[in-house]
C-alpha cells in the first residue's frame, strides 16, 4: 500500500497551536499515514535572526509528543548550507520511493512559491497542502497557476510565532498559544527574552 506523508515544514521559532491544529487537519483531511515535522536548518527566506537548530528541535518534539502519527525528520538540521525544498523532497523521494507525498504550507508560502528554487519541478512531485489564515488570501503568481498542481486548501487558526516571541519579550503569557511543554521548554531556556 502506497504511503500517504505529510511533510510540514517550518522555521518553528516556536511551533504553536495553530501548527499543531493545521497537522491534524491535513492528517485528517488528507487520509494521511504520518505528517513529517521538518524544522528547516538555515531557510534561505529569513532575514531575522532565528533560534538555534537545538531549541527549535527540542521545542517540536515537545510540541508532538504523544501522537505517533507525528514524526520530526532531521533532514534539513543534518544538511549543510540553505535548505530547500525540492532537494528535501527529492532526497525523501530517493528514500522512500513510491510514497505519495504532501507538501503542507501556508497561504502566504504559496503566494512567494514562485521565488523558490525549482518550484515548477517541485510542482510535480507533491500535491499542495495550502492553509489558509482567516482573512485575505495572498494573490498567487500566474507563472504557478499555469503549471498543473493538485492544492488542498486546510484551515489555519490566526496565531503567529512572531507575535508569540513578542509576547515573550514583554513578558505577556503565552499559554493558549502554544502546548504547555513548549511554553515551559521557552521558559526554562530563557528564549526570546530581550537581551
Amino acid at each position: 500500500m502506497t504511503a500517504r506523508i505529510g511533510l510540514f515544514g517550518g522555521t518553528f521559532d516556536p511551533p504553536h497551536n495553530a501548527h499543531v491544529a493545521l497537522a491534524y487537519a491535513a492528517l485528517d483531511e488528507l487520509k494521511l499515514d504520518e505528517v513529517r515535522w521538518i524544522p528547516a536548518g538555515q531557510p534561505w527566506q529569513k532575514s531575522r535572526t532565528i533560534s538555534e537548530a537545538r531549541h527549535r528541535e527540542a521545542m517540536v518534539r515537545a510540541a508532538i509528543a504523544g501522537e505517533r502519527c507525528f514524526v520530526l525528520d532531521r533532514i534539513e538540521l543534518d544538511h549543510d548550507g540553505p535548505s530547500y525544498t525540492l532537494e528535501t523532497v527529492t532526497t525523501l523521494g530517493q528514500r522512500q520511493p513510491g510514497a505519495q507525498w504532501y507538501l503542507i504550507i501556508g497561504a502566504d508560502q504559496y503566494a512567494g512559491l514562485h521565488t523558490w528554487r525549482g518550484w515548477q519541478e517541485l510542482l510535480g512531485r507533491v500535491t499542495l497542502a495550502v492553509a489558509n489564515r482567516p482573512g485575505v488570501m495572498p494573490p498567487v503568481s500566474a507563472d504557478v497557476m499555469r503549471v498543473p498542481h493538485r492544492v488542498v486548501p486546510l484551515p489555519m487558526l490566526d496565531i503567529s510565532a512572531t507575535d508569540i516571541r513578542s509576547r515573550v519579550a514583554r513578558d505577556l503569557p503565552i499559554d493558549s498559544l502554544v502546548p504547555s511543554e513548549v511554553a515551559r521548554y521557552i521558559d526554562r531556556h530563557g528564549l526570546y527574552r530581550r537581551s
